[in-house]
């Protein structure tokens, strides 16, 4: 399809997919003028390099199907990128200098992998975490001129948390006690030998968990700051792997509590997630004080404290596009172009559910009175939630005319921990209560109109959809489900070696050892109740969810004729492609104005 040349010819959904946009710039340890962006001012996603002494940037990686994984060296002289095929998220680390030149591989000797965690020295020896099929998860110690050095290895997933500042210590994550969605802590030196350990598991009894969040920014300074879940919550705590010293900060703060340090190590600055917000802090270790870091009302997706103590932050709200902030004021860092089209503001619904409360975002054209054609999109993770955040797949619904509703069902972080660990043993069934719960309410309050509602999205969002679909086939008027997971033993079987240890800890085995809850949750075990039409979209190179499962679901569909449409691209799980993103959502749109009788694609 031609494109139009006369920007004012293109809708408002399409210019918020295009709308340039630019990641929080991370910096340089020791040349703090140095950063490295992501942007997709090309229209595909790619690292830039940005020198803030000069104002000048670069592109530094092009590759067809994009580039976001990407580290500066400590000393801001080399780029670090992950390359894979195709989005298949397998392959090496590649590197190339600040100032432009060749790319080489940054970790000679290593063969290809999943990545699992990379840590830069400032003396140019790096730490690479890798996970494979055949090896499992395995750490290596790269210094400048010398072959990888192996000090761990295990059958279950780790990968690298940090190293200290003065490159004597490293702080693994590792999950050795078979339960992958709760870490425990090992602090080595280089060499392998252990330093430390702290397992809140207790060996996999108990249901907690631990996060690296980074070594204390001082030569010498062996405390290292973790996350911790001792009271339902993620924390943060302070702990000294030398004296084995544990610090909890309790902060009064009622949601989830991240941090990391701030540059001179007196200070550690905030992030606070509570309701599908956030929030900072500043926090003062030496006096436990607490000071509120000035932020617009939405969600801070990533912030960073500079060596001046200016906090820069990339802030964004469903209304608002996404924009990067200093505290000192104005705007860090504009991307070139126009700025994307606003959407309209998300309201806050709480639904009584039958295991508690249940938050959901709410989005309707502006002026629209119910009952409108209403699309629940469902969010991946599922350790993940929908926030106050700018999305732009939302805001094309809206456009059309559609109410939108995103449900962070149990599975959901920002909750609390009983709430996130909520789905063991019956996946996906759990959650789906709990969007049926929403929908009950959206129907009754005359929102939604029952006759036309969408079930959609995209990764455990595309799961939930083919499972809703099977499970209460009354319930919904259309399907469009992308990237999922369809028939989930073949996806088991089919997967990166990480996602079987998070599947073994989601249903308590592996398919041999528990078959029956395998077959309860997965949607291709209901693909004959399914009576409604389906999309389904799919990578050809996802590793999460890989193209076989999918095929299979397909062919129950078209060997009894169902109506169905499936759109195959060649990427992985998703496209960091602009347009390639645009024509999914121009597709979808088109298949729910077809069956649903909704307004046509604005062009």
């Amino acid at each position: 399809m031609t494109e139009p040349t006369d920007t004012q010819t293109v809708p408002d959904w399409e210019k918020r997919f295009r709308a340039p946009r630019v990641s929080l710039p991370e910096w340089a340890w020791d040349a703090p003028g140095r950063a490295l962006f992501v942007s997709n001012a090309t229209g595909t996603y790619e690292l830039y390099a940005w020198d803030r002494d000069t104002g000048e940037q670069r592109q530094v990686t092009d590759r067809p199907n994009g580039t976001t994984d990407g580290v500066l060296s400590p000393d801001g002289e080399w780029i670090w990128w992950f390359s894979d095929t195709d989005g298949d998220e397998f392959g090496v680390w590649m590197r190339q200098p600040f100032a432009g030149g060749e790319d080489e591989p940054a970790a000679p000797g290593l063969r290809p992998s999943y990545p699992a965690g990379l840590a830069i020295g400032r003396d140019g020896t790096a730490v690479v975490g890798r996970s494979t099929d055949e090896d499992g998860s395995t750490i290596h110690v790269v210094r400048p001129g010398l072959p990888p050095v192996e000090i761990y290895r295990h059958r279950e997933s780790a990968g690298v948390g940090d190293l200290s500042h003065d490159g004597t210590l490293i702080a693994v994550e590792h999950t050795e006690h078979g339960d992958a969605m709760h870490a425990a802590l090992r602090v080595v030196r280089p060499d392998g030998t252990v330093v430390a350990e702290l397992d809140d598991t207790r060996g996999g009894t108990e249901a907690l968990g631990l996060s690296v969040l980074g070594f204390a920014p001082v030569d010498g300074d062996t405390r290292l700051l973790v996350c911790h879940q001792r009271r339902g919550r993620w924390e943060p705590l302070l702990w000294d792997v030398a004296s084995g010293a544990e610090t909890e900060l309790r902060l009064d703060l009622p949601g989830d509590v991240s941090a990391e340090w701030y540059p001179d190590g007196s200070g550690l600055l905030v992030v606070h997630s509570f309701e599908a917000r956030s929030e900072l802090w500043r926090y003062e270790i030496a006096t436990g004080r607490l000071v509120r870091v000035d932020t617009p009302a939405g969600s801070v997706s990533s912030a960073t404290a500079r060596p001046d103590g200016a906090v820069e932050y990339l802030w964004s709200s469903a209304e608002r596009p996404p924009v990067v902030r200093s505290t000192t004021g104005g705007v860090v860092l504009e991307p070139p172009g126009p700025e994307a089209p606003a959407s309209v503001p998300v309201e806050n619904v709480w639904v009584e559910g039958p295991g508690g409360r249940v938050h959901a975002l709410v989005q309707r054209p502006a002026g629209a009175e119910g009952p409108l054609p209403t699309v629940f999109e469902i969010h991946g993770g599922p350790t993940w939630h929908d926030s106050d955040a700018f999305a732009a797949a939302p805001a094309a619904w809206v456009d059309h005319g559609y109410a939108v509703v995103r449900v962070n069902y149990r599975g959901s972080t920002g909750y609390g921990r009983e709430w996130t660990d909520a789905l063991k043993h019956r996946v996906g069934l759990i959650e789906l209560e709990d969007i049926a719960a929403v929908r009950d309410w959206a129907v009754a309050s005359g929102l939604a109109d029952p006759a036309r509602l969408v079930l959609t999205g995209g990764s455990w969002g595309g799961y939930l959809t083919l499972l809703g679909l099977g499970t209460q086939p009354e319930s919904w008027a259309l399907g469009i489900a992308a990237v999922p997971v369809a028939d989930y033993v073949t996806a088991y079987h089919d997967e990166m070696e990480a996602l079987k240890a998070l599947d073994r800890t989601l249903f308590g085995g592996s398919p041999e050892e528990v078959p029956e809850r395998f077959e309860a949750s997965s949607p291709i075990t209901y693909v004959d109740r399914v009576r409604v039409p389906v999309y389904i979209s799919a990578g050809v190179n996802d590793p999460r969810c890989p193209i076989r499962q999918i095929d299979n679901y397909v062919d129950r569909l078209a060997a009894r004729d169902a109506v169905h449409e499936v759109y195959r691209y060649d990427a992985g799980h998703g496209s960091l492609v602009v347009e390639e993103r645009i024509k999914q959502v121009r597709l979808e749109l088109a298949f729910a104005a077809r069956h649903l009788g909704t307004r046509e694609e604005e062009r």
